[in-house]
């Protein structure tokens, strides 16, 4: 790895879901290591691994009990330490998920403030309340409210997600350390790149309000003014003593300013951020579970607004449509069906040519879709299963509730990497801990032997190694009032590169420049692709236009 993150390309890994490789049906860290090769074979320059460290599991990883050990399940610190050599052979890094906002309640210093001790207790965030009432009226991210009982001293402590996932109080010097020693201990075993989970939490006033009457509470706790000065100092202590390494923050509820305060280099926080206001365009009055289509026209303008903000203001995007806690982006904004194809491709242009840092999440490369599960007991996440009874309880009928779910499920994404067609996509030899479909028409090995969304995935990525106006362009909107069209340029001295992609299953004509009539053809998801004055974009076309004219 070099300094400069702006060429590279980062791979997200879900272990859990990955390969496996003991035949448990639960993907594993030595299932990561046999797949090396695979991994390098994309061109992809580091993997994010979402957390594997020790956790009972209550929100697959993310309620961490011990960050200095791998998870049983999950394999061993040898393991750990050979995935991460392997993939250093292949001069690719790794990014370890760190979870600072909270801890499990398994953890050591839950259990020893639950046990009295004063010094842990100053660890979480733990009140008294009035009498019959909460502390605040903040409601938890997973529903219900985000105050569980501490124990019976008749105190609460806040949970801003599972009650299982105690939230930490960062303005006691002892937690910041801690953050800093968990994230060094991972820098000495050569660990160059930290993803920080809904980091923009952790600034939350001393004193702690409820939200008034008709203001979202989110407000309340969200990109506190305290979040700078705590990244800073956690910069200065820790990854920020290595010109190599490479951040993110994922930023829960954010704005483009404050994205700007945490990825400005001057700043000393993060390399780039992650923000999700692009994945809400298909919820129904900003409410996640409802099922409505996604509004191209907002999609169009968040995308093009966060290009224009983070570039005016010196911050940096890690862009992205998949992870581990999104539906398939293909089913909400593509075709899953007849135009999978056509569908995955375009999307990936739209990403990877933009400015930024692009992340590809696992099964992605190939088309994955969500899974076409048919009842509410093929979920297991959490989340969903919250949401369902929550939606029937609501009114909704079972299968309302069970067609909402379905379309925005975070295990969607988290169904098995599908390697062949055999009945358990080659994920496992045992029944997979979710069930994996469609692995018939959608796997691996059929991509790699006949496939076009993988190599498309794989020129893109070289196109960003090789092409400067890439990687560190400036961003500029083209056609931005067209009703199906997403167009952009990239500029970078003589270089012009445009960008075309129609969003929708129909055709669509946009207007091309005289300049780039004639220019190369960079990028195309057609046989023939046709760029005329005025072009037309059949369904989820894609075509990238390039000169140094």
């Amino acid at each position: 790895m070099t300094s400069s993150f702006r060429n590279k390309v980062i791979y997200q890994i879900y272990p859990k879901s990955f390969f496996d490789s003991d035949g448990d049906g639960v993907g594993d860290l030595r299932g990561a290591i046999e797949k090396v090769p695979y991994i390098a074979s994309l061109g992809v320059d580091m993997v994010w691994f979402n957390p594997f460290f020790v956790s009972p599991g209550r929100d697959n990883g993310y309620d961490i009990a011990n960050y200095y050990e791998v998870d049983p399940a999950m394999g061993t610190m040898a393991d750990a330490e050979e995935l991460i050599d392997a993939l250093a052979q292949h001069n690719i890094g790794v990014m370890f998920d760190m979870v600072l906002n909270h801890t499990s309640t398994d953890h050591e210093w839950f259990q020893r403030a639950l046990a009295g001790e004063r010094e842990y207790q100053d660890c979480y965030i733990i009140r008294d309340a009035p009498q019959g009432e909460l502390p605040t009226n903040w409601v938890s991210k997973f529903g219900g409210p985000a105050w569980a009982p501490f124990g019976d001293t008749g105190k609460y402590y806040l949970h801003l997600f599972d009650p299982t996932q105690a939230d930490l109080n960062w303005h006691n010097p002892k937690v910041r350390e801690e953050a800093a020693n968990i994230v060094n201990f991972w820098r000495e075993k050569g660990v160059k790149g930290f993803r920080f989970d809904v980091i923009n939490l952790i600034g939350k006033e001393p004193e702690l309000e409820s939200a008034p009457a008709g203001v979202d509470d989110r407000v309340m706790y969200t990109d506190g003014v305290h979040v700078d000065r705590f990244l800073q100092e956690l910069n200065r202590r820790s990854f920020g003593q290595d010109e190599d390494s490479v951040t993110v923050g994922e930023m829960s509820s954010t704005s483009i300013e404050r994205c700007v305060a945490y990825s400005k280099p001057d700043n000393h926080e993060l390399d780039m951020v992650f923000n999700f206001h692009h994945l809400k365009v298909d919820y129904d009055h900003g409410q996640k579970w409802s099922k409505v289509p996604a509004d191209l026209r907002q999609l169009k303008t968040i995308l093009n607004d966060w290009a224009l903000g983070m570039q005016d203001g010196g911050g940096w995007n890690a862009l992205f449509w998949n992870n581990h806690d999104q539906p398939r982006a293909i089913d909400r904004f593509g075709d899953a069906g007849e135009l999978r194809v056509e569908s995955a491709t375009m999307l990936a242009s739209v990403i990877h040519l933009l400015r930024g840092t692009p992340f590809v999440y696992q099964g992605e490369e190939i088309g994955m879709t969500d899974p076409r599960y048919t009842s509410i007991d093929d979920y297991v996440d959490v989340e969903a299963l919250n949401a369902y009874h929550a939606l029937v309880q609501a009114g909704h009928s079972e299968q309302r509730a069970f067609e909402i779910v379905h379309s925005k499920a975070r295990d969607n994404s988290r169904t098995p990497m599908q390697w062949d067609a055999s009945e358990h996509a080659g994920f496992s030899s045992a029944t997979p801990w979710l069930k994996p479909t469609r692995q018939d028409e959608i796997n691996v090995e059929r991509e790699q032997s006949e496939g076009k969304i993988l190599p498309f995935y794989k020129r893109l990525i070289e196109l960003r190694h090789e092409m400067p106006v890439i990687a560190e362009g400036n961003y500029a909107p083209h056609a931005l009032e067209h009703e199906q069209v997403f167009a952009y340029w990239r500029l970078l001295g003589q270089e012009r590169l445009l960008v075309l992609a129609n969003l929708t299953d129909k055709p669509a004509e946009v207007s091309v420049p005289e300049e780039m009539l004639g220019a190369e053809i960079l990028v195309h998801n057609y046989e023939d692709p046709k760029p005329a004055a005025s072009t037309t974009l059949r369904a989820y076309e894609t075509i990238a236009l390039y000169t140094s004219k």
